[in-house]
């Protein structure tokens, strides 16, 4: 066996070295992260892969949650990958509510800090997450944060309104671009920065679930709106 292992080692070390190296590297410098629901559309469409910046806001050791250093604050508008201990699993959220904000809504109307986002209603083409519930495309901005979020014609969320809450020192408030089909903070509460695993601001590649995984040529390298409209940094 000793024997075994040790031809294996010589006739396929750079092989090994490479595998290693890759997963380090999307542990803690930057992955791709597939989408299977539309809980962020018309942002991120499902069967989209995300690149995911996981240098955004701190050095982690690989393979674990440890930070090592700080380097950037996340910021209002951020789209942000989480892994989150109250869902259980990986999920992509906007970040809406910073530390000390005061974040409220009202029958989808957000407020941050007293201030009332303005709407402007899109003419856009249904996308596949409309066919079982049309939605209706609205721009939201409010500060230097503008996306286009979707509202649902038939199914609207039961929680469409809340707050105002504070959010706490060190966590986070976050919603889905799709607001009546998405499972954010309205149902797990903040999220603390040591959840929060990176930033993504570009579509990687596409692969449409409902055609036998087809690539959607129109989505390679697409940048996700509202990603790019908070300070560069």
């Amino acid at each position: 066996m000793r024997r075994m292992l040790s031809k294996f080692w010589r006739d396929n070390k750079s092989l090994v070295a490479f595998l290693v190296l890759m997963v380090l590297f999307r542990s803690a410098v930057a992955d791709w992260n597939v989408v299977p629901s539309g809980s962020m559309l018309p942002t991120i469409r499902e069967g989209d892969r995300i690149l995911v910046n996981k240098m955004a806001y701190d050095l982690r050791l690989p393979l674990t949650h440890i930070a090592i250093a700080h380097l950037h604050d996340p910021q209002r508008g951020d789209i942000v990958t989480i892994d989150s201990s109250a869902a259980h699993e990986l999920i992509v959220k906007r970040l809406i509510g910073l530390p000390g904000d005061s974040v409220a809504m009202r029958d989808n109307v957000l407020y941050v800090n007293g201030v009332r986002a303005n709407y402007h209603e899109l003419e856009m083409a249904p996308l596949p997450g409309d066919v079982s519930s049309p939605g209706e495309y609205l721009r939201e901005r409010i500060g230097a944060m503008s996306h286009v979020v979707r509202l649902s014609e038939i199914a609207p969320s039961p929680r469409r309104s809340f707050g105002p809450v504070t959010v706490p020192a060190g966590e986070y408030l976050m919603l889905g671009d799709n607001r009546d089909d998405s499972a954010d903070s309205r149902y797990f509460g903040f999220f603390p920065r040591s959840e929060l695993m990176g930033r993504t601001r570009n579509v990687a590649f596409s692969l449409d679930p409902d055609h036998f995984y087809k690539p959607r040529f129109d989505r390679f390298g697409v940048a996700l709106d509202g990603a790019a409209s908070t300070a560069a940094r």
